[in-house]
């Protein structure tokens, strides 16, 4: 098992090594630039070259069974998915199989109203709450796949 960050713009860096340490489970941050980010000895901090996919090819292309991937990033939650990995946004919320085709169709859609000024694309912001559903949404992957398997 191991944990794959998808460091750029991630707010839960902290949280994914906090239940890394506590399984004993490696974790990679993976990055287009350094960036300051938490230590330990299962810490695998990943620098790729630029490029607009850089690190999500990186993920991608380790990510298999097994391992989870923490990422907002749709396109690289379908990717992993397809693997076999699991993957958990900021927020906790898990992408499914079931529910990428829609995500998909979502971003395309919104990046569509974005570019013809029909909406702003306002974010929502990121609360404490969503912190703590992040935690147990990635304790929980941790204990699923120890207990039942990828």
């Amino acid at each position: 098992m191991h944990i794959y960050v998808d460091a750029d713009a991630c707010p839960v860096k902290e949280e994914a090594l906090k239940v890394a340490a506590r399984h004993g489970i490696p974790v990679s941050y993976v990055a287009n630039s350094w960036m300051r980010l938490p230590e330990g000895e299962l810490v695998h901090r990943v620098i790729v070259a630029e490029g607009a996919d850089a690190a999500d090819d990186w993920i991608a292309e380790r990510a298999v069974a097994g391992d989870i991937v923490v990422t907002q990033d749709i396109p690289l939650a379908a990717r992993c998915l397809a693997a076999g990995a699991r993957v958990i946004d900021k927020t906790g919320k898990p992408f499914t199989q079931a529910g990428i085709g829609m995500a998909l169709a979502m971003r395309d859609l919104n990046r569509h109203l974005r570019e013809t000024g029909e909406s702003r694309g306002f974010n929502a912001s990121f609360t404490p709450r969503d912190r703590s559903r992040f935690l147990e949404a990635l304790e929980q992957a941790v204990q699923d796949i120890r207990r039942r398997g990828a």
